[in-house]
Parts: C-alpha cells; sequence; structure tokens
C-alpha cells in the first residue's frame, strides 16, 4: 500500500501512528506530497477529489481518503485488539473523543487563517476569536472527561496527534491550569508510534 501523506498534517499522522499501533506500518510506503486549498496538487486530485491528503492507495482497489475512513479500514488488518471499539459505551467514547480531536484540528486550521496565513487586510479577528473559544473549551471538556486510565484507542490517537499540531503551530496552549491533560499528552508523545512520526515542514499557499 500507499499512503500519500504530509509531514505537517495532524489527520495523515493519525493514519500514520495508527499503522505503527497495530502493526502494519512496514506494508505502508508513505509518499509526501504538499496540499493546500490554493495550490492544486494533481497527483492528490486524481485519488481523492477533494484534493487533500492522507489517501491511502491499495494494489487493485479503489483508493481511500479521510483519515477516520483509512484508519478504520487499517485497523481490520491485524489480528489484534481494535483499536475503534466495535461496539458498546467502549465504541462511543472513543468516536467522541476523536470527534473533539477532530473540531480541534478544524479550529486551529481556522485560526491560522485568520492570524497567518490570509492577507492582512482580509483577516476577520471575530472569527479568530471565537475559533480560540472553541480550543480552549474543548482543552477544559478534555482535562475533565478523557478516559486517561482505559486502553489506547482511535480517540487517543486522534487527539494526541491533534495537541501535537497545535504545539507544533504555536497556537493557544492547553496547558495552562490543565494539569491532568498535559500529562496524558507528555505521556503519550513518548509512544514510538509518535516517535516514529515526527512533524516537520510548512505550509505552503
Amino acid at each position: 500500500m500507499k499512503l500519500l501523506y504530509q509531514t505537517h498534517s495532524p489527520a495523515a499522522r493519525k493514519v500514520l501512528v495508527l499503522a505503527y499501533e497495530v502493526g502494519v506500518a512496514e506494508r505502508i510506503e508513505v509518499v509526501h506530497h504538499e496540499t493546500s486549498p490554493t495550490r492544486r496538487n494533481d497527483e492528490v486530485f486524481a485519488e481523492n477529489p477533494l484534493g487533500q491528503v492522507p489517501v491511502l492507495l491499495r494494489p487493485g482497489l479503489p483508493s481511500i481518503f479521510d483519515s477516520d475512513v483509512i484508519c478504520a479500514y487499517l485497523d481490520t488488518l491485524h489480528d489484534g485488539r481494535r483499536l475503534i471499539p466495535p461496539e458498546g459505551e467502549a465504541r462511543w467514547q472513543a468516536l467522541r473523543i476523536q470527534a473533539i480531536a477532530q473540531g480541534l484540528t478544524n479550529a486551529g486550521g481556522a485560526i491560522r487563517w485568520e492570524t497567518v496565513r490570509r492577507p492582512e487586510q482580509l483577516r476577520y479577528p471575530a472569527l479568530r476569536d471565537g475559533y480560540i473559544e472553541k480550543l480552549t473549551a474543548s482543552y477544559d471538556w478534555l482535562d475533565r472527561e478523557l478516559d486517561v486510565a482505559s486502553p489506547i484507542h482511535i480517540g487517543h490517537i486522534a487527539l494526541a496527534t491533534a495537541l501535537s499540531w497545535l504545539e507544533f503551530r504555536q497556537l493557544p496552549t492547553f496547558r495552562e491550569k490543565r494539569a491532568r491533560l498535559s500529562a496524558w499528552f507528555d505521556a503519550f508523545k513518548l509512544r514510538p508510534s509518535m516517535r516514529a512520526t515526527p512533524m516537520s515542514g510548512e505550509t505552503y499557499d
């Protein structure tokens, strides 16, 4: 298999971290691709009409895109415990943490557009502040609600890669007054899967 990837995409990193966690990373060739809404990448568009990574190319089969779908697929390729719980309350807990993680990266991306990516004269401070509020409310919720003692699941992976990206991009921090969340993240980022997938690079619009 081949994974169209981006070294500074939290969604792409989520896929690769899961691949390491379930033991299928050695079956995947990782190929970096730069993508942006303002900079077309024809190779990526040829496999995903949204023009964004990650995309998983499978020999003789259609490509799969969107990190959630790729993770769900990879989680079927091993014989160990599923990281997307198949049923019960554990499933919904994992998926709601994943949803919060996706919301964090969406909010962080919007903040970047209103602070560094959009031309200065077109930035909208009120919109930036609204997305910052989403970040801080989500941090507070996670500090209270995160299931830090449960076995690793897709929500943990999505959250760790999101928090890592937020720090990488120097976005509003989750660390102040959130010792429980910070301690969990500091432990999780030491996992071999996280160490094997460091973030790097800049966005080119």
